[in-house]
This record gives C-alpha cells, sequence and structure tokens, in this order.
C-alpha cells in the first residue's frame, strides 16, 4: 500500500486482491478486454418511474458502494493498482427502447455488451436508465469484473431498488435500505491474509496434502474425445489432461427449468440438508463420467463465493476463486452417499478457499507435470443462490420484473455452467455460456437433458447406485 500522485491528486493505493489476479490474468492471456464485462439488465414492469429520482438513487448507490468507485492505475514499477475516487458523478442517461421490439433492444445492448472497458484510470461501470416496451422500466448496468461479482451486483441492484421505493411511495412507509459495509475494510484483511499469514500457511498444507492423491484425469462434457485429441497432439500417450479452450468468440444458451420440477429439487436438498450446489456438483460429475467411459474419478472446478461473513457479504467487490473439486465415487455408492460425499469435499474445500487459486493452479501443474494449457476440469460450475427474486422485500410494491444477463461475447473456456433462480417463478435457470466455434448447441442440449434425468432419477430414489444411474442414462 503506498500513495501515488494521479493526475495531480495523491491517492492512497493498494495491491490487487487474488481475486482480481485470476480476472487480470485471464484477461491479459487472451487480450480481449471485454471479457471482463458482466453486464445485467434489471427491469420493471412499471412505467412510471421517475428518473430524476432513480439518477439519485444510483448516485447513493455510488457513494454507498465503495468498489462502483474503485480505479485501477500502472505504477512506476509497472504493477497495477487500485484505489477508489472520492464521487462519481458521471452523468446517467435515459434511453427509449418503447417503439422497439423488445429482442432488438436487447440486441442493442448486446451490441454495448461487447465495447470493453478500459481499465487505467477510468471508471469501471456503465449504467443507462432503460425505457423498454410492455410498460417495462429500468436499469442496464456493465460493469468490470475485477471490482464487482454477481453477489455485489446483486446487493447494487437491490439497494438501489428499495432506495427508489422508499423515496417514490412514501405511503407505504418503506425503509431505506441499511449501508453496506466498508469494501476497503474488507480489502485491507485480504492482504493481511495473503502476507504469509497464519491461515494462509494452513489453508497451503490443505492444497499440499491434496496434490498427494495419484494424478487426476481429464472428463468430458460431451462423445468427444478431448482427452485424445490431446494426447496425439502433444505426442504423449499417458496424458491425463486436456485442453479446455479454443476459439474464445462466445454467446450464452439458457435452458429454464419449470418452476414445479425446480421445487422438488430445492425441497429435496431442504429436506436433506444438501446445499443444492452439492446436488449440482454431483449432477455434473456424474453426467462427465457417463461421456468417459462411467469413470470413477472426476475433477470439477468450483466457483466459491467466500461471503461467509456478514463485512465478507455487504462489503461489495469481486470474491470469487475457483478451485478443482475431485471426487472418486465407485459405482456402488448409492445417490445419497455420493451426494454426501460431495458435500463433504465441498465444505472442506470452502474451508480454504482464501488461498490464492492462480498459485494453486502453478503448483498443480508443476506437481503433476501436466503441459502447460491443459487442465483436468472439462467446466466451470457456479451455483448463485441469490437472485432478483430475493431483492423484494416483503414491504415493497408487488411490481413484476424481469432481469437479463448479456454475453460478452468472448469466453476462455468452453462451458462455464451458471444456475440462477429466475426473477418470476424463482424456478432453476441454467446458464451455458461457451465458446461457439467449439461447442455446438446440440452438445449443449445434451449436457442439460443428461443433467436433469441424473438429478431427478437421483432424487426419485435415493438409494440407487451411481452405477445404476448411469447404466440407466
Amino acid at each position: 500500500m503506498k500513495e501515488l500522485n494521479i493526475n495531480g491528486a495523491v491517492v492512497q493505493t493498494y495491491p490487487l486482491t487474488a481475486a482480481q489476479r485470476i480476472h487480470f490474468y485471464t484477461v491479459s492471456a487472451c487480450n480481449r478486454k471485454e471479457l471482463l464485462s458482466i453486464c445485467t439488465g434489471f427491469y420493471l414492469q412499471y412505467d412510471q418511474v421517475d428518473f430524476d429520482v432513480l439518477k439519485e438513487c444510483i448516485y447513493q448507490g455510488y457513494e454507498k458502494f465503495e468498489a462502483m468507485r474503485l480505479r485501477f492505475h500502472t505504477d512506476e514499477e509497472g504493477q497495477l493498482v487500485q484505489y477508489l475516487v472520492p464521487t462519481e458523478d458521471r452523468d446517467i442517461p435515459v434511453v427509449d427502447f418503447r417503439d422497439w421490439k423488445e429482442e432488438d433492444a436487447h440486441e442493442e445492448m448486446l451490441r454495448w455488451s461487447r465495447i470493453p472497458i478500459e481499465m487505467n484510470g477510468n471508471p469501471m461501470s456503465e449504467i443507462k436508465m432503460i425505457r423498454m416496451p410492455d410498460h417495462y422500466t429500468g436499469i442496464y448496468m456493465k460493469i468490470h469484473h475485477m471490482t464487482m461479482d454477481s453477489s455485489s451486483i446483486i446487493g447494487f441492484y437491490s439497494y438501489v431498488l428499495q432506495l427508489y421505493c422508499s423515496k417514490a411511495f412514501p405511503e407505504e412507509h418503506i425503509d431505506p435500505p441499511k449501508d453496506p459495509r466498508s469494501y476497503l475494510e474488507q480489502l485491507k484483511l485480504d492482504l493481511a491474509y495473503e502476507n504469509n499469514s497464519k491461515a494462509m500457511q494452513k489453508d497451503h498444507e490443505f492444497w499440499l496434502k491434496e496434490m498427494e492423491q495419484p494424478e487426476p484425469i481429464y472428463t468430458n462434457f460431451s462423445a468427444r474425445n478431448r482427452l485424445q485429441e490431446a494426447r496425439d497432439l502433444l505426442k504423449m500417450p499417458e496424458l491425463r489432461g486436456a485442453f479446455n479452450y479454443g476459439d474464445i468468440e462466445a454467446a450464452i444458451k439458457v435452458y429454464d427449468l419449470e418452476k414445479e420440477p425446480s421445487d422438488r429439487l430445492l425441497k429435496f436438498c431442504t429436506e436433506n440438508h444438501v446445499p443444492v450446489a452439492s446436488l449440482l456438483l454431483l449432477t455434473l460429475r456424474t453426467v462427465f463420467s457417463h461421456f468417459s467411459g462411467n469413470v470413477s474419478d472426476v475433477s470439477v472446478k468450483n466457483a466459491v463465493a467466500r461471503r461467509g461473513t456478514l463485512l465478507e457479504r455487504q462489503s461489495g467487490g469481486t470474491r470469487i476463486h475457483f478451485y478443482p473439486l475431485r471426487t472418486i465415487i465407485p459405482p456402488e455408492t448409492t445417490f445419497m452417499d455420493a451426494l454426501r460425499i460431495v458435500q463433504a469435499k465441498e465444505n472442506a474445500l470452502l474451508r480454504h478457499a482464501n488461498y490464492d487459486p492462480l498459485a494453486l493452479m502453478g503448483e498443480i501443474g508443476a506437481h503433476y507435470g501436466l503441459p502447460q494449457g491443459t487442465t483436468y476440469e472439462c467446466t466451470t460450475l457456479t451455483y448463485q443462490p441469490l437472485s432478483v427474486q430475493s431483492m423484494k422485500g416483503k414491504d415493497l410494491p408487488d411490481i413484476n420484473f424481469k432481469s437479463r444477463w448479456y454475453s460478452n461475447g468472448v469466453a476462455m473456456q468452453n462451458i462455464y455452467v451458471t444456475v440462477m433462480h429466475r426473477s418470476i417463478d424463482n424456478g432453476f435457470e441454467f446458464n451455458f455460456e461457451y465458446q461457439k466455434n467449439c461447442v455446438s448447441e446440440d452438445e449443449l442440449e445434451k449436457l442439460y437433458f443428461y443433467m436433469c434425468r441424473v438429478m431427478f432419477y437421483g432424487i426419485e430414489d435415493p438409494s440407487r447406485t451411481i452405477g445404476e444411474i448411469l447404466d440407466w442414462i
């Protein structure tokens, strides 16, 4: 941490956190700056929105959420550092799409989403107030992933929505939202951890012990044998890793699971005290096992939000870390016992999830002699339990709304699976971000189809074995 004179102002700067370094590494590797743009829309079915009041609420959101005022600067040593600006007073324009077809309006916002945010000293977000067809009104937001993640974005939307309602509907006696916690306070704790703290040493010991196991092996998401392709390309017949990237031009395919089956899954998890994330991880690893000849040893990359404390939940910023979650589940294991295995593994991983994932990736590669660019995991899973639905407090007006995630047009791996909840009915929404020239929509369709078969066949009778499920699907 040091003071720098930036554009005539002396500011306190801070190093990047491990979560930020992951993002910076990926964007540096592909040289496509739009990769780190998270682009979302949130629209109320209410066309009497007072845009002056809404703008005032957004400005107050900028003030209270410190991470919304982050800037990045390359110092004299060539290191990227971060700092806060005291205010964010850029104009927030209104864009009127009421005379457009809805899908044409979304296409225009997709175009905006593919324009990168320039990092060095520039604002890290862009917000527009939107008028949509069918009486919907709301916000489009593009934000840099090194400043916010999905939890932070939902928190920001929630703050602005509740603040607006408290101002716009005085007769409802709606309380204004509570202020979020300090991003800088959490940042200092993260940097103290990284200064070779005892907690960091303990976490490192855990991951070193994980590497004492025999080498993992790549498992697939389709019938295509990517492992054999890598072995042939590198002339390494014993290779156990494969390439999980290609042409980075990307799109998002969304599959909506109906409310009734979604409720069945949630009920099963609640009654059996199983996290939804564990059910999804078991589902994915079972499907990958199926496509790889029913192997027992499967690794999945798991995204960890790291928001266990009140400060972590409310301080904004980006806190996502990515770790391999490897399970060896023999075919005679029951579905319920397999869930417990995944749950135990996930819990162990969560206890040590502050360790630098970028450093761990290098250590794993060096330990097993993994060729650069290859990996054991064919996809990454994110489960987002928070949703726009959860933003509607009991005392807020009952107004319908829509949310949208806009692709920035690029991705650094073949498939990235994000499972969220729909704003309308809280049903599951499966988002597959995929590289368009590496993965076909037919492969996505099959992956989603097999995921559903595994989940519902498993919860229907949890005493069924994994081997029986694999034979059935």
